[in-house]
Formats: structure tokens, sequence, C-alpha cells
């Protein structure tokens, strides 16, 4: 499993995809390296629902991943549905005329993912 990353800018207006990391007994040292040299004031994680809005065991898995997160670095952690996000980033990135080969690299697929999810966070921010 891999972790797209996406920051926002200052205002918290355009999300961007930035980096992946891989589910690795590494990845939370990579993430406090994001941390530090982004510093959020809160993080967004997908959750994985199926296609009825439930918790299955990859969701369970993001649950036990997200405690660990809040323990480790103190920050607020939002839970985003991120079903389609995949296929979503796959279209867009054949839309911009990407070429195929490079739209099946899986690293830019959830770049590009994890910019739609916290998109979505900060879209659902600025209509409150």
């Amino acid at each position: 499993m891999r972790i797209g990353i996406a920051i926002s800018d200052p205002i918290g207006i355009i999300a961007q995809g930035i980096t992946v990391i891989q589910n690795s007994p590494n990845a939370f040292d990579e993430i406090k390296e994001v941390i530090e040299q982004y510093h959020p004031v809160k993080i967004v994680i997908g959750m994985p629902l199926n296609l009825k809005g439930e918790k299955g065991k990859k969701a369970e898995e993001v649950e036990i991943f997200v405690k660990e997160l809040e323990n480790r670095f103190h920050l607020e952690v939002i839970l985003a549905d991120e079903r389609f996000t995949s296929k979503i980033a796959h279209r867009l990135l054949q839309e911009f005329g990407v070429k195929k080969k490079k739209r099946r690299e899986k690293e830019r697929i959830d770049k590009m993912a994890a910019a739609l999810i916290l998109q979505g966070y900060l879209d659902g921010q600025h209509r409150k």
C-alpha cells in the first residue's frame, strides 16, 4: 500500500499532490519529515469505504493508522471518503493528455488521488 501526500496552499484553497510514501516500517519517519517541512495544522486521510458507504477491513487498517498518527504527531486528523478518487485521478490524467504509460504509474495516480481527497475537504470548508 502507498500513501499519497498532498498539501494545500497557505490559504487553504488549492490542493497539490507532492509525494508518495510506501507503507513500510519507515512510513512514520517519512511522514514526520513532511510534517516538519510543511507544518500542517490538520491531516486529512482518505477512508476506503465500500460502495454502500460502509467500512471494511481496509477501513479498519486506516483507523489503526489514524490513531498512530494522532499519538505521534498530535495533529487533528479528519477522515474523508476516498471512494472513486483513484478512478477520477486516472480519468483526469487522461483528460489532461498524459500519455498512457505515465497514467499507469501508480505513484502519479496516488498523488493525484491525495490531492482530490484534500481538495474535496477544502471545498467543503469554503462552503460553510
